[in-house]
């Protein structure tokens, strides 16, 4: 049945993987200022329930306006999202449908139930319940979101590395056999913490710019202050965990999925004491020719940067591209296969597949036993058996390092960003006084104001910048993304499902229409929701 699937158009396949990254794209877009703007307005409204003043409640109240306005745009695009894996990839669905339906089922009974339940509580129990109880539901519609993200991210972290699971030749189907180690994976987990700790950048960034705005304005200055405050901290705070999550996001990476790790380093050729890039020229373009290019040109790396981040160790060995693709032997000793022999035992695996399922037909047990136990072996390159090139095996390399190095670039942009503002925003002794009137020596702060602790008087030249960095927020965000969802291909399900297997068996022309309604709708409701939020900071706190 599977050897069918081979002949499904490719123009299909072109198109539902346009589909569904149209659909994450545009859903991404809303979903890390919800889990950044949970944590900064849990915290403005614990400062309401500790000190009992009005301006806490009202600058709280604020905040959460602006976060139940992407909250809704955030559930309707996350909604059409799994009912994608129905329509365009059925193949997908149903073929891992019992491990990665098992995820996504606890995320919408158990985390959209708890947030759709005190989010109204949140939004209409101001003056009806109780402070302790209103802040309460506060917190836990925020981690109502963050476990939402979890279990959703534990479906795709099963993606980029499976475990947990039993294929069943009976059935056709890959049946879950450890519910735990499916949902609390290291991959899952590091994933999680990478995840969730760069959203509450993007959710910082979005409450520093519209309070720079404030100051700009010359309005709401008190609680443009103390908003910068918090969402700094929060944004310096998050910035530092997912540059340490992301160092054990990438670890895992190395083991689970080296070719990603070669095509974000534009690794071709391997080894032991292998730096890390920091600048190289990798045509944007073009796919490069690894085959015969020992490195990129201009290539400036930190010695030993790559090992220790793949292995812990600077003498640690890293493969590249070609030694994955040729096979290679480690200095430990250990042998891992070439491409082609991967291919070979992966089409062993089919075939045996398929001579096992008419041996049971027949009713011949004893050739069927045997088969079985030659489908065990070969089963773990069962995907390879629907490569037809090797070449196939390597992502699109242009696109993996440059993203990744946008998304690296940009985190280190915001940790001294983050903390630059903060040391104007509060009067650290000596220090804070000695960045002012440096600033003051630079032009960049006026001279009478270097010896004035006042951060109503922030520089414009900043809180411009705060401003324009909310683009550059997202663009990291999406940035990541694209790594890891390039940084897989060919694969659906690593080493066991590749793309084309995958997707439903459609028309071209079905997928194309739906593709322009879903590019037109989440157009409209990106822009309809930039116009609420914009009308609504425009309009400011309701005091």
């Amino acid at each position: 049945m599977l050897n069918q699937l081979l002949s499904i158009d490719a123009g299909v396949i072109d198109w539902s993987r346009a589909q569904f990254a149209l659909t994450a794209i545009y859903h991404w877009l809303f979903v890390p200022l919800t889990l950044g703007l949970a944590v900064i307005m849990g915290i403005m409204e614990t400062c309401y329930y500790r000190t009992n003043k009005e301006f806490w409640k009202v600058t709280a109240q604020f905040w959460q306006k602006l976060f139940g306005i992407n909250f809704a745009m955030g559930v309707a695009t996350g909604i059409i999202l799994e009912f994608e894996f129905g329509t365009n990839w059925s193949n997908y669905s149903w073929f891992v449908g019992d491990i990665f339906g098992a995820p996504l089922a606890v995320e919408g009974i158990l985390a959209f139930f708890m947030e759709s339940t005190f989010v109204a509580v949140m939004f209409f129990g101001w003056n009806k319940v109780s402070r302790g109880f209103h802040l309460a539901s506060t917190w836990l519609t925020g981690l109502g979101a963050t476990i939402s993200a979890w279990w959703i991210l534990v479906a795709n972290a099963w993606m980029q590395c499976p475990v947990g699971c039993e294929f069943n030749p009976d059935t056709m189907r890959n049946e879950m056999v450890d519910f735990f180690a499916v949902a609390f994976s290291p991959f899952a987990v590091s994933k999680f913490c990478h995840t969730v700790t760069s959203a509450w950048i993007v959710g910082a960034v979005f409450c520093v710019a519209v309070s720079c705005w404030y100051l700009i304005k010359k309005r709401e200055q008190k609680m443009a202050v103390e908003s910068i405050k918090i969402g700094a901290c929060v944004g310096l705070v998050g910035s530092l965990l997912a540059g340490a999550t992301g160092h054990l996001a990438g670890q895992d990476v190395a083991k689970s999925q080296p070719m990603k790790l070669a095509a974000m380093e534009a690794l071709y050729n391997g080894g032991t004491d292998q730096g890390l890039t920091a600048v190289a020229w990798v045509n944007p373009f073009k796919q490069p020719d690894y085959a015969n290019e020992k490195e990129a040109p201009l290539h400036l790396s930190m010695p030993y940067g790559l090992s220790i981040m793949a292995t812990n160790d600077p003498h640690g060995y890293v493969p590249g591209i070609n030694d994955l693709l040729n096979g290679y032997t480690t200095p430990d000793g250990r042998v891992e296969p070439s491409a082609d022999e991967k291919i070979a035992r992966g089409k062993n695996a089919i075939t045996a597949l398929a001579a096992y399922r008419k041996a049971k037909k027949e009713g011949n047990e004893a050739e069927a036993t045997m088969l079985l136990e030659q489908l065990k072996q070969d089963m773990p390159y069962f995907g390879y058996g629907y490569i037809r090139d090797k070449a196939e095996l390597v992502p699109y390399v242009p696109i993996n390092f440059w993203s990744f190095r946008i998304m690296v670039g940009l985190g280190c942009l915001f940790i001294v960003f983050f903390a630059f503002l903060l040391l104007l925003v509060y009067d650290v002794p000596f220090i804070s006084l000695v960045l002012r009137r440096l600033l003051a020596a630079c032009g960049l702060l006026d001279e009478a104001e270097a010896d004035v602790h006042n951060p109503a008087t922030m520089p414009l030249w900043l809180t411009i910048g705060a401003i324009l960095l909310v683009p550059l927020a997202y663009i990291a965000s999406e940035s990541g993304w694209l790594v890891a969802e390039f940084g897989r291909q060919p694969w659906t399900i690593q080493d066991m499902l590749p793309t084309w297997v995958a997707v439903s068996d459609l028309h071209s022309s079905s997928v194309i229409i739906t593709f322009l309604l879903f590019l037109i709708l989440f157009t409209t409701m990106l822009a309809v929701e930039v116009s609420i939020l914009l009308k609504q900071i425009a309009k400011g706190p309701e005091h």
